[in-house]
């Protein structure tokens, strides 16, 4: 009975300087303000966040999980748009609410975690840095805590710097695929054979080989694209706007062949654990290229193919395999639009 209550009393003691050193030297609420630059225009940045579903896909504390699950509700974006959300592997739940938004410049969002009755305020002001720049500032205040639970402030603003810096750099890669494939077709000039610097990717795809008629060749490409596209998609829980163009692969002047071999696979930013053992990576290597943008019939490309080959000879250069890179999802043989790439090398 005497260390029963020595122990009691122990405990007390502890409680009560923990209290107390809470009470003179934690807040109850913490506030705290983050900048952030980003590279993009603020017409292409303010509606990834005003979209709640946009915002969801590259908010690393909603896109990080498998497990998590997010009901989006009317309006969608703007005031009045929330979503809730639930995670039970790693014991996330709560609601999130756009409060107020002035388009391009400002917005409100209440987040409630959990059984929390008050919300966690975080005001978005948006301010452009340049043509091309924004500057995101971020102006978070926490909810009051109860004095036993107060503690978390002390690292509350570290936790939301490193998620928001995960973030960020999602939304830099997000943005990157929108506004290279948007600037990619409004620019297109076919048929011209350009010189350009092409940088370095990381495929992920499936090696093939096919017979080379012009239905047979086709209908390959199109299985395959399909299964790289379902993969990337469905196993790999990526989204369109996370990558970029399928690249199919092959020997420059392998169209005369019977049979083609190819690799047909769709840039990713990184390596990630594959299980099915028919997938692999092939990394192509940033070389200056010889370029055409080509429109029209698959096989109608042999003809650009042979542009691109008669110029390497006339300049004396050296050539690699052949990229051709969908421009759009291939369907019908007679019509594709595709960028041919032929690194070369003096």
């Amino acid at each position: 009975m005497r260390f029963i209550k020595f122990g009691l009393l122990i405990t007390i003691l502890v409680l009560a300087i923990y209290a107390a050193v809470m009470y003179s030297l934690v807040d109850e609420s913490n506030s705290f303000t983050i900048e952030k630059e980003i590279n993009y225009p603020v017409e292409k940045v303010y509606p990834q966040f005003n979209q709640l579903q946009n915002f969801t896909r590259w908010n690393d504390y909603f896109s990080s999980s498998r497990t998590m699950r997010i009901e989006y509700y009317k309006p969608y974006e703007g005031k009045g748009a929330a979503i809730s959300f639930d995670d039970p592997k790693n014991e996330k739940s709560g609601e999130l609410f756009i409060r107020y938004h002035n388009p391009d410049r400002t917005l409100r969002m209440q987040v409630f975690e959990g059984e929390e009755s008050n919300p966690t305020l975080v005001d978005v002001k948006f301010v452009k840095a340049g043509p091309e720049q924004t500057r995101i500032i971020w102006n978070i205040h926490t909810p009051k805590r109860k004095l036993l639970s107060r503690i978390t402030n002390l690292w509350t603003e570290d936790e939301f710097t490193e998620n928001l810096n995960r973030s960020m750099a999602n939304l830099n890669a997000l943005l990157g695929n929108k506004v290279e494939k948007e600037y990619l077709i409004s620019s297109i000039k076919y048929d011209s054979l350009m010189v350009e610097k092409q940088e370095g990717q990381l495929l992920l795809g499936i090696n093939v080989s096919a017979t080379n008629t012009r239905e047979a060749l086709f209908r390959n490409i199109v299985m395959n694209h399909n299964k790289v596209y379902n993969f990337v998609l469905n196993d790999l829980d990526k989204r369109e706007d996370e990558f970029g163009y399928a690249v199919l692969v092959t020997g420059a002047d392998n169209y005369k062949d019977k049979d083609v071999s190819y690799f047909l696979g769709i840039p990713l930013s990184k390596r990630v654990g594959v299980s099915d053992n028919s997938f692999s990576f092939r990394t192509i290597n940033e070389t200056q290229s010889y370029v055409i943008y080509y429109q029209g019939s698959y096989s109608g490309r042999v003809g650009s193919i042979q542009k691109l080959l008669q110029n390497a000879k006339k300049e004396n250069v050296r050539y690699g395999d052949i990229q051709q890179v969908f421009l759009e999802v291939p369907e019908s043989e007679n019509s594709v639009r595709i960028k041919l790439i032929l690194p070369v090398f003096r």
